[in-house]
């Protein structure tokens, strides 16, 4: 049975660049911001926290979708149905944070969909450090791990940063709808938009949807072009 990676070396990992210690800081981070958000009370450094938590979960996942997981389906054997089941688990995650960002600071609801979030958040960094990354481990070398980690990288710095029901869990369309949604959210964030929905905010959201509507259109293109 594969080892863990939570209990490897960052040397056993492949190095600081590969994309399993990559990977599990991510992780490690995600934790950190989840106890900080838990054990502070109502006020602005909670719900940064939670921001924080949200931007890196979103921006990590879609990385794992553009980067990861294909090449987890195809140098792993079982590949597809790993990469399935912790595909239905960053869709539940998906739903619970929009439910979250529209529902207000305090509200009963609201902080029962965190904890949701939060233990399914868990149980998906367990289901890939446990069972996926470490099978990844087996089937590739430290060269091609570190390739990995630099594209997974280079991705995820330019990911969206919030959920999106419209992108989907693969490649080609999560790559091609991603991009206006991606600057959306970070323009998004660089303004400071919360939940509410201000003029700026509906002015943003409709730009990102006339660009999501040609986006879909070229991965229209591409797909046809494929078959």
């Amino acid at each position: 049975m594969p080892r863990t990676i939570a209990e490897q070396t960052v040397d056993q990992l492949g190095g600081t660049d590969s994309v399993l210690a990559r990977q599990r800081r991510d992780h490690a981070e995600m934790d950190r911001l989840m106890s900080r958000y838990q054990t502070l009370g109502d006020g602005e450094d909670r719900e940064r926290a939670l921001k924080e938590t949200v931007q890196l979960v979103f921006s990590h996942a879609f990385a794992e979708e553009s980067v990861l997981w294909p090449a987890v389906r195809r140098s792993v054997p079982e590949g597809e149905e790993l990469t399935a089941r912790v595909e239905e688990e960053h869709q539940q995650i998906n739903d619970l944070v929009a439910d979250i960002e529209r529902l207000a600071p305090g509200d009963p609801e609201r902080e029962e969909k965190v904890r949701r979030a939060f233990a399914l958040i868990r149980q998906d960094i367990r289901d890939e450090e446990d069972l996926l990354l470490p099978r990844l481990q087996e089937a590739l070398d430290t060269s091609r791990l570190r390739q990995l980690g630099t594209a997974w990288e280079t991705v995820r710095r330019t990911a969206p940063t919030h959920p999106h029901p419209v992108i989907p869990r693969r490649p080609p369309g999560n790559a091609i709808l991603g991009v206006p949604l991606s600057l959306y959210d970070r323009a998004r964030d660089a303004l400071g938009l919360g939940s509410a929905a201000g003029t700026v905010k509906k002015r943003l959201a409709g730009l990102a949807a006339l660009l999501v509507s040609a986006a879909a259109a070229v991965a229209v293109a591409v797909l046809r072009r494929r078959r």
